[in-house]
């Protein structure tokens, strides 16, 4: 679909029903930390996050931005060697000031 990017890593989150549970936490923050690996392991030089789990299916967008973010934090501090630049892609101004809060305190 016109991606300007030679790779694609496909993931998906998970589908909140009622309420976010110990067991969806864990299997957004897997999902960011295997593409990081898969990322690292292929020697990419960049990846690009939209807000996984959001929208549809239902993931608090706050709760989801501060597990993306502790994702990739932890990620790139455990491999310091990596050379990877991380992009959070966001399409809602809400997500933006998410991130941009989640930054600017840490």
């Amino acid at each position: 679909y016109n991606l300007p990017a030679k790779h694609v890593i496909h993931t998906v989150g998970p589908i909140i029903y009622r309420v976010v549970e110990d067991d969806d936490k864990e299997l957004l923050a897997s999902s960011y930390r295997n593409c990081l690996k898969l990322a690292l392991d292929n020697n990419l030089k960049s990846i690009a996050f939209c807000c996984l789990s959001t929208g549809e299916f239902r993931f608090p967008n706050n709760l989801a931005a501060e597990i993306a973010v502790a994702e990739v934090k932890k990620f790139l501090s455990e491999n310091p060697n990596a050379d990877l630049k991380v992009v959070f892609n966001v399409f809602k101004d809400l997500d933006r000031k998410l991130y941009e809060d989640i930054f600017s305190r840490k």
